[in-house]
């Protein structure tokens, strides 16, 4: 019991910011000041974390992509798309979203386009119904703000990664507001 209430108080002290030699662990020492400052602390929160994007006339809405469901199929859960979804798929289409790099670098050939802003670079900011991967024909810089990209639009029924969508051969495309 006292080993576990360790490790909890531990723990807490180490998520409070705690230096572990305050903590009574020999060897275990460490400055926080010496850690490189966090470039997300200081952002402003995005106007669009609370409140869905605009729809645009030509582009497919998220609200399109989320009809979506899960239906079970012997031992597993599969998705069952809705007419509207299946109508999209093979075709070229425009979709509007926040950019999810997976690579380093200023432009990304390869990417998430998911309908909410990433708010944590570990966190997932939605389903499976509300991000499609990118790849991209050129590559497209990375910005912060919403970006439209056209492709072809590809409805994934099986994919190991757990994905909906694809969007292939992908440029980004200006589309007025």
């Amino acid at each position: 019991m006292k080993i576990v209430l360790g490790m909890v108080f531990l723990g807490l002290g180490l998520a409070t910011g705690l230096d572990a030699g305050a903590q009574g662990i020999p060897g275990q020492q460490r400055e926080l000041s010496k850690r490189p400052p966090d470039p997300d602390a200081n952002l402003p929160p995005s106007p669009y974390a609370l409140k869905p994007l605009p729809e645009l006339k030509g582009v497919v809405s998220w609200k399109t992509l989320a009809e979506v469901k899960a239906v079970k199929q012997k031992d597993r859960f599969v998705p069952e798309f809705g007419k509207s979804v299946m109508a999209l798929d093979r075709k070229e289409v425009r979709l509007q979203g926040f950019m999810m790099p997976l690579d380093m670098g200023e432009r990304q050939s390869r990417f998430i386009l998911a309908a909410l802003p990433p708010s944590c670079s570990f966190c997932l900011p939605g389903g499976p119904e509300q991000m499609v991967e990118v790849q991209a024909k050129t590559p497209v810089k990375y910005g912060f703000e919403p970006i439209v990209i056209s492709g072809r639009f590809s409805v994934l029924r099986d994919d190991a990664m757990g994905l909906f969508y694809r969007l292939t051969d992908a440029v980004a495309v200006t589309v007025p507001r």
